[in-house]
């Protein structure tokens, strides 16, 4: 093959727009990433990682796969990896079915014809508009026990107050809620858009046959928004299960509402030894088992023959 017919060369415009893409991403993506499987691998710290600044040489050392087995035992001293993996399962389930459910609802009354539907949509998007620390920081305010509006409308209905952010399982609770309220915009959105996709010509056959509203939905709503619902689920629990900031931010270190990616920012960032390497463990754990729902997902989705 000459060298002018080559691919390069017929799409050297394509190529050249792509090349700062993908050296952009090889250094701010591929190259961490190495890097964290590779200090996965050592028994890295703070007191051992190379210190330019102080002239010190590195002195960790290559310990194989022991930092994975260590966490995979689900010892309390390497983070209970099954324990909070099944934390993390239920928070992003709990969440992504909310989303779902919410967003479905409301976007299935946004895409009727009704009077203000365009301030609606506005007031709806707004959560997702607002930064997500400000949001964080205004239901840690609302949530508070001593002081928080939520807590005085209950002791105003007779009902007594809630440690809603305390060592229990109502600060999970309350994570979720406030995860759904950030969450549910943007899930509302982008079936809106799926359902202004489905042709009113099915919905009007069905009608005429007779078809009531729930079988309506059943059979022309929701298969028409596959491809949409598998897109926006797929997305949706990758954002969830990786959704640091809520959690941090309203709960901070609490027991009760630690999933796998805030142990992987305690294990960095905190404690007296920073643990570079459990850390790291963690981050490539996180990232095989998205990788392992993403396949799954694709191949729930592919017998379908749907794509995303």
């Amino acid at each position: 093959m000459r060298l002018r017919d080559s691919p390069l060369v017929r799409h050297r415009f394509a190529v050249a727009m792509v090349l700062p893409v993908v050296g952009v991403l090889a250094v701010l993506v591929v190259l961490p990433l190495v890097q964290g499987v590779y200090f996965s691998l050592t028994d890295v710290d703070d007191s051992s990682i190379a210190n330019p600044v102080l002239g010190r040489p590195a002195t960790y050392h290559f310990v194989g796969p022991a930092n994975y087995a260590h966490v995979l035992s689900g010892s309390p001293a390497y983070g209970s990896f099954w324990a909070t993996l099944g934390r993390t399962a239920i928070w992003t389930a709990a969440c992504v079915c909310c989303h779902y459910a919410i967003g479905l609802a409301l976007a299935m009354l946004l895409n009727r014809h009704v009077r203000g539907r365009g301030l609606y949509r506005v007031l709806l998007v707004l959560p997702w508009a607002v930064p997500v620390f400000i949001s964080a920081f205004a239901w840690k305010y609302l949530l508070n026990a001593g002081y928080g509006p939520v807590n005085a409308l209950l002791a105003a209905l007779g009902l007594p107050g809630q440690v809603w952010l305390g060592q229990s399982d109502l600060a999970l609770l309350s994570v979720i809620a406030v995860n759904v309220w950030l969450g549910v915009p943007f899930m509302m959105v982008a079936l809106l858009g799926g359902l202004q996709a489905i042709p009113r010509d099915l919905h009007e056959a069905a009608e005429v046959d007779g078809a009531s509203p729930w079988q309506r939905f059943v059979h022309v709503t929701l298969p028409g928004l596959r491809p949409v619902s598998a897109t926006v689920v797929l997305l949706g629990v990758i954002w969830t299960f990786n959704m640091f900031p809520v959690i941090y931010l309203v709960t901070g270190d609490n027991p009760h509402t630690r999933i796998l990616v805030t142990y992987a920012f305690e294990r960095f960032f905190s404690g007296a030894t920073r643990d570079y390497a459990l850390a790291s463990t963690y981050g490539v754990l996180i990232l095989s088992v998205l990788l392992v729902f993403a396949a799954l997902h694709r191949a729930a989705t592919s017998r379908r023959g749907e794509e995303w």
